[in-house]
């Protein structure tokens, strides 16, 4: 273990097995300091939402197919012209020094290893840059939580573009955090600091979420969406969609892709699961645009699901850092190959031989 501050930080480097990803959980909270597994764990007021994500999959079934030439399936597709392993990338997520002494730097060499995206979150441990060099030219997304001052928007995009990120993830669920109840027993607050928040001297060491949500902007608006886009010269995808016609509204205003997400239940507890409105909404994008799709993901048969309910990327976030603390980059890229693993035995069984074949596959909804 490492100290920084005071918090112990796993520094584990190995190969991790994996009977599944929901047993991973238990495993990390050996290791995580109770603050920092509180914050990575918890989901709005009495988790409703959280638990209703990934129960939500029980909701759609797959259909089996038989007397089929499928062998072998493939995983590979691709977004934005940029060609990927699996259609299963990192979700950005904040402060993964909490579970690891690496934290996203040893994330970034986990999904480079595994030939899949790697999404920064704006308050990660690390910076843009380092992040980005960790992946040695492995694709990356970076999100961006809007601040308030514009310059300090530009500072942080002007460092992703540098970098030679291939889209922009604006954020739009998070303006103000859910009341998140395990912050609260634990008096959490960040014992380390946010590379990016430090680099612009606005500091978070010794802050709670609420504080540092109190510096980003507090009301996004479609007119922002092509500001992004047109600053970068990037695809915008807007991460938080979970209604058709918010989707319709941020294509109009220059989105490249949806992300569709409740943030992992951990902002409107009581709002539907993730999973329950990903299909109205494919209805209205249309393919128009990808659409990328997270929360709740915990099993092979939950990717094969979304992606046949519309998805071109599902995301995860949570089983990946319980991974990362685990076996650090090694336990990253474990966690999305055994998901991976999961879902082409699914395809074979579903008698899809492509993701393109699973996009077309039959489900029965309840």
């Amino acid at each position: 273990m490492t100290m920084t501050n005071g918090y112990f930080q796993s520094d584990k480097e190995e190969k991790i097995d994996i009977l599944n990803l929901p047993s991973l959980e238990a495993r990390a909270k050996e290791i995580i300091p109770k603050g920092g597994f509180g914050y990575i764990t918890e989901g709005a007021e009495d988790e409703w939402t959280l638990k209703e994500n990934t129960e939500s999959f029980n909701h759609v079934q797959i259909v089996p197919r038989i007397l089929t030439s499928v062998e072998n399936p493939s995983t590979e597709t691709e977004i934005f012209g940029t060609k990927i392993s699996m259609p299963i990338i990192m979700a950005p997520a904040a402060a993964q020094g909490l579970a690891h002494a690496r934290g996203e730097l040893a994330t970034a060499e986990g999904m480079a290893a595994a030939g899949t995206i790697m999404s920064q979150s704006t308050y990660g441990t690390t910076t843009i840059a380092e992040t980005a060099a960790a992946g040695q030219g492995a694709p990356q997304f970076f999100q961006l939580y809007m601040s308030k001052d514009w310059s300090v928007n530009e500072a942080w995009l002007d460092e992703a573009v540098k970098a030679g990120v291939k889209a922009i993830i604006m954020t739009v669920d998070s303006m103000l955090g859910g009341y998140r109840e395990a912050d609260i027993i634990n008096n959490f607050q960040f014992p380390l600091p946010m590379g990016n928040l430090a680099k612009l001297a606005e500091g978070s060491e010794g802050k709670g979420i609420s504080e540092i949500y109190a510096a980003a902007a507090q009301v996004i608006l479609p007119e922002d969406i092509k500001r992004v886009a047109d600053y970068t010269g990037l695809p915008v995808i807007v991460k938080g969609v979970q209604d058709p016609d918010d989707a319709e509204t941020a294509m109009q205003a220059g989105a490249s892709g949806i992300w569709v997400s409740n943030h992992g239940g951990r902002q409107l507890n009581g709002g539907p699961a993730s999973f329950d409105t990903l299909a109205a909404i494919a209805e209205r994008v249309n393919k128009r645009v990808p659409i990328i799709f997270d929360s709740g993901v915990r099993r092979g048969s939950h990717v094969f699901k979304a992606l046949a309910s519309g998805a071109d990327l599902v995301a995860l976030a949570r089983p990946v850092i319980y991974g990362l603390a685990l076996g650090g980059a090694q336990g990253a890229q474990a966690v999305v190959e055994h998901l991976n693993k999961e879902l082409k035995i699914d395809m074979q069984l579903a008698g899809t031989q492509t993701i393109e074949d699973v996009k077309k596959a039959k489900l029965i909804r309840r």
